[in-house]
């Protein structure tokens, strides 16, 4: 563990952000968090809370509530690794920034979650182009706290472990699951649709825009049809899959072998983020309103 936590950002340039990695895990140095620091994590933490009562899964906001999670100050990792550990022997680490996918699916396999230990400024209340402790807290942590979901994520990351033996294709098709999944995942229940994945979580425009907006699709989860599926990282989704329960998604995820799917999705061209296939499951067939035309990764 590295002694001092420094803050590790993607670079600017004439091209745009470019990601920087780092490895280090570091001890949260809460007692260095400034009265802004907090004031962003109060905040971005009421923003949200009342912006996701009927739009996030109540597995999320029943899960925060027992973590014992404030807009009062940002969260000491120590206290919330004592409840995630008696509920699924999960473990927060402070990590500096953007992790190597390796090193990240290798902690995830040892059931220990990664967050950035540095929250945006003031001015990136709205956005921000990484992954920063409030996406990280706010938006990944409550459901570790759910037994299937907490599964789901081990079995993601010995997954990408294995992943990582085969090539860059098949790193390729898990980017796209947990993309699709944790990141911007809808579920379906007897209320309706409702946000899981932590990136809409902790997206003011886009915890409105993936549940209210004609724009995009949303279209049933299946396994394979997801890691083909390009995506956006500068806009909200296109397209929105929903898992019908975290059991199915944990199925999903540990039954296949999925060496043969590898094999069998070599070379395929991938589906682009707008596409509705004839084999999908439609619960609504997005008007495309605002879409860009390019893009896709």
């Amino acid at each position: 563990m590295t002694s001092e936590a420094r803050r590790v950002e993607h670079q600017l340039t004439d091209k745009g952000y470019v990601p920087v990695y780092t490895t280090a895990v570091v001890k949260q140095p809460w007692a260095s968090y400034s009265p802004t620091d907090h004031a962003v994590w109060g905040q971005l933490f009421r923003r949200q809370r009342e912006i996701l009562q009927g739009r996030a899964c109540p597995e999320f906001l029943d899960a925060m509530t027992a973590l014992g999670m404030s807009d009062a100050q940002i969260p000491k990792f120590d206290e919330l690794n004592e409840h995630l550990m008696r509920a699924t022997g999960w473990t927060l680490i402070g990590v500096e920034g953007l992790l190597p996918e390796l090193t990240f699916f290798e902690h995830l396999a040892a059931r220990e979650f990664p967050v950035t230990w540095w929250i945006r400024r003031p001015d990136q209340i709205d956005y921000i182009a990484e992954p920063d402790l409030f996406h990280d807290l706010f938006g990944h942590v409550p459901l570790l706290m759910n037994p299937m979901f907490a599964d789901y994520m081990q079995a993601y990351g010995a997954g990408g472990v294995r992943a990582s033996t085969f090539g860059s294709e098949p790193l390729a098709n898990l980017t796209r699951l947990y993309w699709y999944t944790v990141e911007f995942g809808l579920i379906d229940t007897p209320q309706g649709l409702r946000i899981y994945g932590a990136g809409i979580l902790s997206s003011k425009g886009e915890s409105i825009h993936c549940l209210e907006s004609s724009a995009p699709n949303r279209i049933g989860f299946d396994v394979k049809r997801v890691m083909q599926t390009r995506y956006r990282i500068d806009s909200y989704q296109k397209t929105y899959f929903v898992i019908d329960s975290f059991e199915q998604l944990f199925k999903a995820t540990v039954d296949p072998d999925f060496g043969p799917i590898y094999y069998q999705m070599k070379g395929a061209e991938p589906v682009p983020a707008a596409s509705v296939l004839e084999s999908d499951r439609v619960f609504n067939r997005g008007t495309g309103e605002g879409w860009l035309a390019d893009g896709d990764v």
